[in-house]
């Protein structure tokens, strides 16, 4: 498992998602706005669409927040206008950053994005100069696993890549749009799953060693993802759980 994704699954656990659930909340009714806006409001012909509802849901978004959303990407309640971008950055270290944002204003993002990295000891890319490091995969986390075997035959006969341990935390690898379709199976067959989404992965990892460094990367994460802009936030830094839970504190 990468750095960004045990720090997630970390702050999962420690219930900073739940302690965040209004913002996180207002970004995946932006998403779904976009999304309606830009395809249609129905979520069978809409492939962007229906993936946006189904991370909504399985953020906990109730089903009238989604059709609130869906009626103001459409047009039929009132809504804003978002533009998508994806900033590229790196962090102390030369750790790779891409960051995704829907903004209604690009200067006040663009500035907000630059100071939080400048602030941190980073700095703004140029377009390009990190994106080709990573590529979109569908990872499922599931916990609480009696029997690793059964899982992998689950997980595989519902269309999964790739099934493996890490530490206790099982990591299901698949295709982008299988990602939801194979945690309801999984879910359906009673394991517990932590998260699904689709992340921007890169093979090309950073070993982050110092907890002084570890430390800097991890408060530059949690400004970043603090922004209502920002969707998304990917990285490729490589972290001991040693320094991870010494720079969390």
């Amino acid at each position: 498992m990468s750095g960004h994704s045990k720090w997630a699954t970390i702050k999962h656990k420690k219930g900073a998602a739940d302690a965040k659930r209004g913002k996180l909340f207002n970004k995946l009714a932006r998403q779904i706005e976009v999304s309606a806006r830009a395809g249609g409001g129905d979520i069978d012909s809409n492939a962007s669409l229906r993936t946006a509802v189904q991370k909504a849901k399985a953020g906990q978004m109730t089903n009238d927040a989604i059709d609130r959303a869906i009626k103001r990407g459409t047009g039929e309640a009132g809504g804003d206008n978002y533009e998508a971008i994806t900033y590229e950055g790196y962090a102390p270290g030369g750790v790779a950053l891409l960051i995704d944002v829907l903004t209604d204003n690009r200067n006040r993002t663009g500035a907000d994005i630059r100071s939080a990295l400048s602030k941190a000891g980073g700095s703004l890319a140029e377009p390009g100069a990190v994106g080709w490091q990573f590529k979109r995969q569908g990872i499922i986390l599931v916990e609480g696993v009696a029997d690793g075997d059964e899982l992998m035959l689950a997980a595989l006969e519902a269309g999964a890549d790739d099934v493996a341990d890490d530490e206790g935390t099982w990591r299901v690898v698949c295709t982008p749009s299988a990602t939801y379709e194979i945690r309801e199976t999984l879910e359906a067959g009673g394991y517990k799953i932590i998260s699904a989404d689709t992340p921007m992965v890169s093979e090309n990892l950073v070993p982050v060693t110092s907890v002084e460094d570890a430390k800097k990367l991890l408060r530059i994460l949690d400004t970043i993802e603090d922004n209502d802009d920002v969707q998304d936030v990917f990285s490729n830094f490589e972290m001991t759980d040693e320094v991870m839970e010494a720079a969390a504190g």
